[in-house]
């Protein structure tokens, strides 16, 4: 047996394992990727609701201005902050949800308000519309997890031995998960007056 062939057969074997973990890592960083994509789809389908909401509930003439003004303006700022999937940070993803749960809380606002307003809860455009924003938030929180999910698989995938030494070398990092926003630990004060 010649003297080069063993040496041959371990760099075949070691470019073939390398190559097939360096695979494996762009796969599962695409697919995290694209799952970002399925988040950043659920929250715009919730702003693109928005519009429609708001101009049902102004038709009602006595409707506090003020609220609608804050749920267009909570809108445009969640729709400006975006982030790109190959570079996520966690700051980008605390911007982010930052300004999605300024959107939520004007839109709660909206919804607490049209408690006042028995005609306009009555509406069927309304109340079809609040069902499709119920249903979008729950695709959001779905598509959340879906997402913390994909990134811890690939988060393990990149960290795992000897994976992690090729990751390195490739520039292969973790995304950051979405958190519990700040505060979401307390139950809210209900008060009746």
């Amino acid at each position: 047996m010649k003297k080069w062939l063993v040496p041959l057969a371990i760099v075949a074997i070691l470019i073939l394992l390398g190559s097939s973990s360096y695979n494996s890592m762009i796969t599962t960083r695409n697919a995290t990727e694209k799952q970002w994509a399925n988040v950043e789809s659920a929250y715009q389908r919730r702003a693109d609701l928005i519009p429609n909401l708001v101009n049902t509930v102004k038709g009602y003439a006595d409707f506090e201005k003020e609220t609608l003004e804050g749920v267009i303006k909570a809108r445009a700022e969640a729709t400006k902050t975006t982030i790109d999937p190959s570079n996520i940070t966690p700051d980008q993803i605390a911007k982010f949800q930052e300004a999605q749960q300024g959107l939520s809380g004007a839109l709660s606002r909206l919804l607490v308000t049209v408690e006042r307003y028995p005609e306009l809860k009555a509406n069927q455009g309304f109340l079809d519309l609040q069902s499709q924003l119920e249903g979008t938030e729950n695709r959001i929180s779905v598509e959340r997890n879906r997402f913390n999910d994909a990134a811890t698989l690939y988060k393990d995938l990149i960290q795992s031995f000897p994976k992690n030494i090729m990751a390195s070398l490739f520039g292969f990092e973790a995304m950051p998960l979405f958190q519990a926003a700040e505060g979401s630990d307390k139950a809210p004060e209900v008060k009746f007056d």
